[in-house]
C-alpha cells in the first residue's frame, strides 16, 4: 500500500499497485501513474491531471465498456471535479489515439471500450448494457464488395437483445 494525493480533490489517498489481470490477450494498464504517464504519451497525449484521472478510472477495472455519462457520474464519485464535456472530449482524445475503441449504438448514444482488437456485442434494450459477444462467434459467409475506391476495414455487428417475455 502507498499513501499519495489525489491531484484532483487535494485529498490524501491509499492505493496498493497490485498489477490488474491480463485482458484477453492484450496490454494491461498499470494504476501507477509513472506508467499511465508514459502510455498517454506513448499515443501522443499530454498526461494532463485530468487524464490521468479518468484512466485510473478507465483501465483500472479491466475489461468495460461504458458511456460518457456513466464515466462523468463515476468521477463525481470518485470526489473529481470536471464538466461532462471534458469527459466527452478525453474518451473521445482517447479513441482517437487508439488507447479505446468507440461503438456508435444508435443515434448519438455511444460507448466506449477499453478492449481494442475487433469484436461484436449484445446491447441489452432493456437496460442499456453492452457486452461482448463470445470470440469467433459471429461468422459471415460473404460481405458485399465496398463501392468502388474504398476497402473493407472492419465490420462491427451489435446484437440487440431483450428478457424474454413470459
Amino acid at each position: 500500500m502507498r499513501s499519495q494525493v489525489n491531484h484532483m480533490t487535494h485529498q490524501p489517498v491509499t492505493s496498493s499497485y497490485a498489477k490488474p489481470p491480463r485482458l484477453r490477450g492484450e496490454e494491461t494498464f498499470s494504476q501507477r501513474p509513472s506508467e499511465l504517464k508514459a502510455r498517454l504519451r506513448g499515443a501522443g497525449l499530454r498526461p494532463t491531471v485530468q487524464r490521468l484521472a479518468l484512466s485510473r478510472l478507465l483501465f483500472g477495472k479491466g475489461d468495460r465498456h461504458v458511456s460518457a455519462e456513466a464515466l462523468h457520474a463515476e468521477a463525481r464519485e470518485a470526489g473529481l471535479s470536471m464538466s461532462l464535456s471534458t469527459v466527452y472530449n478525453t474518451l473521445n482524445q482517447f479513441a482517437g489515439a487508439g488507447l479505446l475503441r468507440e461503438i456508435a449504438v444508435q443515434g448519438p448514444r455511444t460507448y466506449f471500450h477499453t478492449r481494442t482488437s475487433p469484436h461484436h456485442h449484445f446491447m441489452d434494450e432493456s437496460t442499456g448494457r453492452m457486452f461482448d459477444a463470445a470470440d469467433g462467434s459471429v461468422e459471415f459467409s460473404r460481405l458485399p464488395a465496398p463501392p468502388e475506391g474504398m476497402e473493407i476495414v472492419g465490420c462491427d455487428v451489435i446484437i440487440r437483445i431483450q428478457p424474454k417475455r413470459g
